[in-house]
């Protein structure tokens, strides 16, 4: 769905003020169960703080005390929580691209219904919970199931140790982290669906979301130490309700099980207003090229990455700093020579990004990204204007300024601005029909709201 105008940027703003008026009472799921105000859990949502955290880590199971009976649905911001816990999500964006460039550019400069989700989120019994995400997608016009990761946890206390566990099912590798600093909740927490990207990705950078089902344990040790290890298989067969919906012509298909570890050092002071973490990842995955053909060589990636955060969380001032690593060795011994130049390749990726927010309400974000890693022109050059790579390189860099407002809890307004400094291995005529890397320089604009 979308309003196809240039003045598509006026019209999402003049809604979006006219929705913050009329929806001040809408809260996420997770709100509506515990009590908290999305500030407790959030330093600004998405972005867990420490008792997001641990909200996570216990299964999505805390709840406030009802006296009085449960509705079966979600009714107002202050009735108990209800007995199914739903939620609903809409993003209302535009995008303006610096320049087409003799280049056909979908949906530029219009007001396009991004995404409407729905959610089961929240507390399913006493140790057990949700978080199922079905989303439509407005801009292809197709819905399929998002992120989904189900819990199971407890806690043991002895003299001098605290231990928190569980186990998680889930659907995309990282969406079971704690921390936002791993690909499935770092920062861009939203991005356009409609602006130009880069051809390189790690694997772990969304290559196997919503195509595969992960098993894995955690814990936490004295609020110190977090270790996670799981296994991801192909959601086929019994688990191919993790990936309905999604395009079976394209999605993975793995040989046997891709392990995924997890560790993590993380200390909290001041009551709590000062956090920080360390910690490291990976996973090694074995892919079938052709998902047809479950047979035979396969391609190996295998991903190792670092990330550290930092949170300083007060009630008038709120700050967050993240960097992630990512290094991800390819062999390509079934995919070269046919699909690929190389036989094997590397690829590295940084981002990073500093925030503030005043009153939980006016933010700023900077961020930065880079990928890099030696040129591979049949993986990394498709050839054509807009998308080619001429010396079929991954180098790709560049910077995000972001802006927000929250004008009630359940409400933000985002304005962001991406710059490339290089895209697709260059800085000028990247894809060999005269197409700089600023071309792709672009401002997005988005209402989105949670009820």
């Amino acid at each position: 769905m979308k309003m196809s105008s240039s003045a598509g940027f006026s019209v999402l703003a003049a809604g979006a003020m006219l929705i913050a008026g009329s929806a001040a009472h809408a809260v996420p799921s997770f709100a509506r169960q515990t009590g908290l105000a999305c500030t407790t859990c959030h330093l600004s949502w998405p972005e867990l703080t420490t008792v997001g955290r641990q909200f996570k880590l216990g299964a999505y199971t805390l709840m406030r005390p009802d006296v009085t009976a449960r509705a079966w649905v979600p009714i107002t911001a202050n009735t108990p929580a209800p007995v199914l816990p739903l939620a609903a999500m809409m993003q209302v964006s535009a995008t303006h691209t610096r320049s087409a460039n003799g280049v056909d550019l979908a949906q530029q400069n219009a007001a396009v219904l991004q995404d409407l989700s729905v959610f089961y989120a929240g507390r399913i019994s006493r140790r057990s919970g949700a978080f199922a995400q079905w989303t439509y997608d407005g801009v292809a016009h197709h819905s399929a199931i998002d992120n989904v990761d189900l819990r199971i946890a407890d806690q043991r206390q002895w003299p001098g140790i605290d231990l928190r566990y569980g186990l998680t099912v889930n659907n995309n590798p990282t969406v079971s982290d704690i921390y936002n600093t791993t690909p499935a909740w770092r920062f861009p927490f939203a991005s356009s669906g409609v602006a130009v990207a880069p051809n390189a990705a790690a694997m772990l950078e969304g290559g196997l979301a919503q195509q595969v089902a992960g098993f894995g344990v955690y814990t936490l040790w004295n609020q110190t130490l977090y270790a996670e290890l799981a296994a991801y298989r192909t959601a086929d067969r019994i688990l191919s309700v993790f990936r309905a919906g999604t395009d079976k012509a394209t999605a993975a298909t793995l040989q046997g099980n891709a392990p995924y570890w997890r560790v993590a050092l993380q200390q909290a002071w001041d009551a709590g207003v000062q956090s920080a973490m360390l910690g490291a990842y990976g996973m090694d995955v074995r892919k079938f090229p052709d998902n047809t053909q479950p047979n035979g060589a396969t391609d190996r990636f295998q991903d190792r990455g670092i990330d550290a955060q930092y949170q300083y969380i007060a009630d008038r001032h709120r700050f967050s700093a993240q960097f992630n690593w990512l290094d991800e060795k390819q062999h390509y011994d079934a995919s070269f020579p046919a699909r690929t130049s190389n036989v094997s390749d590397t690829l590295r990726v940084f981002n990073g990004k500093l925030s503030y927010y005043y009153q939980s309400k006016y933010g700023a974000t900077i961020g930065y990204f880079r990928t890099s890693g030696n040129a591979d022109n049949s993986l990394y050059n498709t050839g054509e204007a807009l998308t080619g790579s001429l010396d079929g390189s991954p180098k790709t860099r560049g910077y995000i300024l972001e802006a927000d407002w929250l004008p009630v809890r359940n409400i933000r307004l985002l304005l962001q601005y991406t710059a490339y400094q290089e895209f697709n291995g260059r800085r000028s005529n990247y894809d060999g029909f005269g197409r700089n890397a600023a071309d792709n320089n672009s401002l997005y604009a988005v209402a989105w709201l949670m009820f």
